[in-house]
């Protein structure tokens, strides 16, 4: 795990993030997700640098409507909005998707505030 990914999964181990359980590279199918709450049908995805390019992009693109088609909700963040200045900012976003408070981002990257 990339620092970021730790960062991240320190608060949504041992449901620790608001009650929910999440479980870390959990096969989906073909897939493995990086984090997932199998209860709300949640994946949150952490992409780096090699996520950039317009070929990964489209194996992104395609991994998510298989997953979308299996009932599951994928929100993508780059590694680097894991940073501790933004750690807080993901966990909003994902307490909202798992609350039900904001729309579904229906596995559109999410774009946080700077």
């Amino acid at each position: 795990m990339s620092n970021g990914e730790s960062r991240l999964w320190a608060h949504l181990r041992d449901r620790r993030f608001a009650g929910h359980k999440f479980r870390r590279q959990l096969p989906i199918g073909p897939y493995i997700a990086d984090f997932a709450c199998k209860s709300a049908r949640l994946i949150v995805e952490t992409d780096g640098d090699q996520h950039g390019s317009d070929e990964q992009q489209r194996r992104d693109t395609a991994r998510t409507e298989w997953l979308k088609g299996q009932g599951w909700r994928v929100l993508r963040f780059w590694t680097n909005d894991l940073a501790s200045s933004n750690i807080g900012n993901v966990l909003d976003e994902i307490f909202n998707q798992l609350e039900g408070t904001t729309p579904s981002q229906d596995a559109t990257r999410v774009r946080l505030p700077s």
